[in-house]
């Protein structure tokens, strides 16, 4: 079996488990060969044309083994000196920090990496860094509300908004780091005052993902939801998801723009401690990093690019500029934990 392919782990397969196995037995060879072993959670099709072009310029392989970010982790730790893993990407600051908390990470320095993305999207210690953005914002109802009355996130906890929105549970890893940027923002006590007034504004329980809540307040059921902007580009005319019907009756606030800026997540990745290629883990990270290669996360999954005067989607570019919250990415994972237990001690289905 050649091992150039995609695999998944999760789903218990044959095939995944031959190939996982095949990868630990034959370690040793991918320095050799120029090859890299890519544990990635991130679920795009799309980031094929990013391995692709990474060979095309460097002559180094990617092998990809793709699996939910808490197994990839958990296999790592399990595979231990042997892993033949060098890099590891997945998607939202919490999980970064779950991977760094495990320490599968090694640092690394880098003037490529250090001179291209901002600061406060990369790690202090050099452990991991964004590779996109994500901005959680208020999108709402262009039918029933008028987008003078949105304001804040916190706004969103007041009486005016009571049985209106419509919103993930609290098991959702993005509303995890978004009550995590308040936590370093507002305090834990006022944190959690802000949960306790989401649960009583909510329009019904929390159910679905990310574009059932654009649905929600698309259809009457909500007035307001909160989602990833890249979620709502999926509805727009010529994408898989096209829906006029949504598209049109949804309009885009930023929060905070005058103050803080709008809460902005990422997905990122780092070179694991045990990379038997680490120089070629750390290439292909500076190759991600690159304009072009961000063109790439920005143009075919909607997500904000990492690195400036990088051009947006067409479609997210038709949301507007923002200023966004510069709070140090790492921290949302640190908050991570107390979060979890604010949004229990709420009420948070």
């Amino acid at each position: 079996m050649k091992l150039t392919r995609r695999v998944f782990i999760g789903a218990g397969t044959a095939t995944a488990i031959a190939t996982i196995s095949q990868l630990a037995r034959t370690k040793p060879s991918y320095a050799k060969n120029g090859e890299i072993n890519l544990y990635s959670s991130r679920h795009y099709d799309t980031d094929e044309r990013l391995y692709k072009n990474f060979t095309e310029q460097t002559g180094i392989r990617v092998n990809v083994l793709e699996g939910n970010a808490d197994e990839l982790i958990t296999r790592i730790k399990n595979e231990g000196r042997n892993s033949p893993a060098d890099v590891l990407i997945t998607v939202d600051a919490a999980r970064l920090w779950r991977a760094e908390e495990a320490g599968i990470f090694s640092p690394v320095s880098s003037q490529v990496l250090e001179g291209s993305i901002p600061e406060n999207l990369r790690h202090p210690e050099g452990l991991w860094l964004s590779l996109t953005k994500r901005a959680r914002v208020i999108m709402y109802n262009n039918t029933q509300v008028d987008p003078s009355q949105l304001s804040t996130y916190e706004d969103l906890a007041t009486e005016q908004w009571r049985d209106r929105l419509a919103i993930r549970s609290s098991n959702n890893v993005y509303n995890q780091s978004l009550v995590a940027s308040l936590i370093a923002h507002l305090g834990e006590k006022e944190a959690e005052q802000w949960c306790r007034g989401i649960v009583k504004n909510m329009a019904r329980p929390p159910r679905g993902g990310d574009m059932d809540q654009i649905k929600a307040a698309a259809s009457g059921m909500a007035d307001l939801a909160v989602a990833n902007t890249y979620y709502f580009a999926r509805f727009a005319p010529g994408r898989a998801a096209s829906n006029p019907n949504i598209f049109n009756r949804i309009g885009v606030s930023f929060p905070n723009q005058n103050g803080r800026g709008a809460h902005v997540n990422v997905s990122g990745g780092g070179v694991v401690k045990t990379a038997p290629n680490r120089e070629g883990a750390i290439r292909f990270l500076e190759y991600l990093a690159s304009p072009s290669a961000q063109a790439i996360f920005a143009q075919s999954n909607s997500e904000y690019p990492v690195v400036p005067n990088v051009p947006l989607d067409p479609v997210v570019a038709r949301f507007g500029d923002f200023k966004e919250d510069k709070v140090n990415v790492a921290q949302l994972g640190r908050n991570n934990p107390l979060a979890v237990k604010i949004m229990d001690r709420a009420g948070w289905a």
